[in-house]
């Protein structure tokens, strides 16, 4: 059994596509009054949030249309992002055998504890890496290689799973056994340009596969 499972957040760990193409929507809609199809602004992903609206908004009101980002994103998420009980039993298995577990994602720290509260994650990870703790965002390694550093695990013991591209690039790049993964209603990828080492479709074939929880 490996070491550390680090894994991205968005479409991976959590339906919440859905809740970030709805608030990114409605910012583009309200500042630039642009009506933007949510592969628009998924072909803006890789930054954090902040960095998608400073990089793409044409607004000079970049700091506004954050905060109104958050505001859609807190508002809203109680409806549009599920509780997916499937995951958060594969998070607590883990935890129960003694494995370290961790967040490696693009998207920025308050959007991601906004997330994990809301979703009873908060407590569970052993380190998080988010889009503000790093310099080169993701198909970039950088943020996978600090969370391995920050846990004391070689790449060789460690994990990342993700639903993107970028993920993927980022997981092969660090030299880690790296896991596309397509269990969740919204995910980012259907076919990688980079192949990872496995494709799982669902929490039960993961759990079979790396013997969690038996």
């Amino acid at each position: 059994m490996m070491r550390a499972f680090i894994f991205d957040f968005d479409g991976t760990l959590a339906n919440t596509l859905p809740i970030c193409f709805y608030a990114f929507q409605n910012v583009f809609k309200e500042f630039d009054h642009k009506d933007l199809s949510s592969e628009d602004i998924k072909d803006m992903f890789g930054p954090s949030e902040t960095g998608i609206i400073r990089n793409n908004l044409s607004n000079p009101n970049k700091e506004d249309a954050i905060e109104y980002y958050y505001e859609k994103y807190s508002e809203h998420h109680k409806s549009l992002v599920e509780s997916n009980s499937e995951i958060l039993e594969l998070l607590k298995s883990l935890k129960e055998q003694s494995i370290k577990i961790g967040i490696f994602t693009g998207k920025a720290k308050r959007s991601l504890d906004i997330s994990l509260k809301a979703l009873k994650m908060d407590e569970l990870f052993d380190v998080i890496i988010t889009g503000d703790d790093v310099l080169n965002p993701k198909p970039n390694s950088e943020g996978l290689l600090k969370a391995l550093s920050l846990l004391g695990v070689n790449n060789s013991d460690a994990i990342y799973i993700g639903d993107s591209d970028a993920d993927v690039i980022a997981g092969v790049q660090a030299n880690v056994y790296t896991i596309g993964v397509q269990w969740l209603p919204e995910y980012q990828t259907s076919t990688f340009s980079e192949q990872p080492n496995l494709i799982i479709k669902s929490v039960k074939e993961f759990k079979s596969s790396f013997k969690v929880g038996v």
